[in-house]
């Protein structure tokens, strides 16, 4: 079955618009498999890897954007093409020069067209990135840069550049950040509040978003670092001056830090940085401890960093261990004692990290493709608890992150659930603008489908809020409808999950 491909010259893509378009194809009925990216040389050895012939590629270079599709004939494949073009727009050729009509071809160009613009978001292939936020920086303006990949020291160089002129550089791999109550990349509906997040994670910054927002604090600024951002070789460059934009920002009170563990004398830097404004730490994975020396609260979990930030405004603290679906009894009994295992299928990188963590500290060595044990990856022996960041590039290579694409789970969700062995399936389903519009529509059937009487228990944390366009409430019942049991939290999910594989119930009320 030979790969079709499609090819536009001359004409850009950005990245979440090429991912709509695998998306798109990946629906028409006989597509087996699907891409679409700029023809820079990894894609284009990516294409050959699947089967292009050579020529069909010769000439092309990085400013051309191709759709690729192996289909069950010409009919589905013409269907496939149709639906990439309406997604990415790139159905007619570009018209030569610039117009009115036509998108900009520069930050410059977007620049003069937008005067009143004051932050750029950066979402070109890797090479190019950094020549884009420089050139950004330069019009004064501040910069996500959602570009992953990008060397270590054009990272350096782009943030000590944006401290100079007063800017902020969030990035690389930046995804998430909300300035003045505007959500930029993977961004929650949350209400203006009086927290401010600094996040090197980005699923972790959503998460405690979320939670902030739904148990009546909210948010004032989201600002990313990038998850280099608090290691030694980059110095907390984006943090520092993410602290001192809330020092100086009226409405924030509080501020609230999320990393996965960061560099320990970075993080005290970045942490006396804050000055006399509170800090909530959230340090994933980090030695509990009550506190830390002046105004700083540390956190081991997300939700023991919404907990805390609620209590130093002096706001009521909910209980995170109510669940929806069954009880955690009633599935301890129905399973049968052969199934032992967790195993969780993320498309939140903080969530699996964070789940890698707490489900360590109960059941001991947990498998993953990002482990936090060097000596716990894959491939992983039979019979092993295993936590699977399925945004990781093995799994996103030619298709879309699984935030975009819901349909990219179904696969592992069925092969997971498949093991006689499995007791408890961990699914994150991340909300808001850039997520996939429905993903309760595409999985929970399937969730429905593998718990069967004997089948094993998925368990799902929903990071969303009342107003993100996919509806909150209505995910998590649908999830409900199927059998799930839901969570309040993504922390509360991997304890639920010990609690199931090990038939002991009390174990879900437990701190995480």
């Amino acid at each position: 079955m030979n790969v079709d491909v499609r090819v536009f010259p001359s004409r850009f893509v950005d990245s979440v618009v090429q991912m709509a378009a695998v998306r798109a194809m990946r629906q028409v009925t006989g597509v087996h498999w699907a891409g679409a990216g700029m023809a820079t040389q990894a894609n284009v050895d990516s294409l050959l890897a699947q089967g292009v012939a050579h020529d069909v590629l010769t000439g092309r270079g990085p400013d051309d954007f191709y759709v690729a599709v192996r289909a069950d004939g010409e009919e589905s494949a013409a269907q496939a093409f149709a639906a990439a073009e309406e997604a990415a727009g790139a159905a007619a050729e570009p018209e030569p020069g610039p117009s009115a009509e036509s998108p900009p071809r520069s930050v410059r160009e977007a620049v003069a067209r937008h005067p009143e613009a004051n932050v750029a978001v950066v979402s070109v292939p890797a090479e190019y990135a950094a020549l884009a936020s420089f050139q950004a920086l330069t019009s004064g303006l501040h910069v996500l840069l959602f570009s992953d990949n990008v060397p270590l020291e054009k990272e350096v160089a782009l943030k000590d550049y944006a401290r100079s002129r007063g800017l902020l550089l969030m990035g690389p791999g930046a995804g998430t950040a909300v300035l003045s109550g505007v959500g930029l990349g993977f961004a929650n509906v949350v209400t203006r509040g009086a927290v401010g997040v600094v996040a090197a994670a980005g699923t972790g910054a959503q998460e405690v978003m979320c939670l902030l927002d739904r148990w009546g604090a909210g948010v004032s600024q989201v600002i990313g670092l990038g998850g280099r951002d608090l290691s030694e070789a980059v110095g907390g460059r984006a943090a520092l001056a993410a602290v001192e934009a809330m020092r100086e920002d009226p409405e924030t009170q509080v501020m609230l830090l999320v990393s996965k563990p960061p560099d320990a004398a970075v993080a005290a830097r970045v942490l006396e940085a804050a000055g006399d404004l509170p800090v909530v730490a959230t340090l994933l994975g980090a030695a509990r401890t009550a506190a830390a020396e002046g105004s700083v609260l540390v956190a081991d979990t997300l939700e023991a960093g919404a907990l805390a930030t609620l209590r130093l405004l002096d706001k009521p603290t909910p209980d995170p261990t109510i669940t929806v679906g069954p009880s955690v009894h009633a599935v301890c009994e129905r399973l049968d004692v052969s199934r032992t295992l967790v195993r969780g299928l993320f498309s939140g990188g903080s969530l699996c990290f964070e789940s890698l963590v707490i489900l360590q500290r109960l059941l001991g060595e947990i498998r993953s493709n990002t482990p936090i044990n060097p000596a716990w990856g894959l491939p992983a022996p039979p019979g092993s608890h295993q936590c699977l960041d399925l945004g990781e590039e093995e799994y996103t290579r030619g298709r879309p992150h699984p935030m975009i694409d819901a349909e990219s789970r179904v696969d592992p969700l069925r092969e997971h659930s498949g093991d006689p062995d499995v007791a408890a399936v961990i699914l994150d389903v991340v909300l808001g603008h850039g997520a996939h519009p429905d993903p309760a529509a595409v999985l929970a059937p399937v969730c429905g489908e593998v718990m069967t009487a004997d089948g094993p228990q998925v368990v799902v944390h929903v990071v969303g809020s009342d107003a993100d366009p996919q509806g909150y409430d209505e995910q998590r019942e649908r999830f409900a409808r199927a059998g799930c049991l839901l969570t309040e939290t993504s922390a509360r999910a991997a304890v639920v999950a010990a609690a199931i594989a090990t038939r002991r119930p009390d174990l879900a009320v437990r701190t995480p």
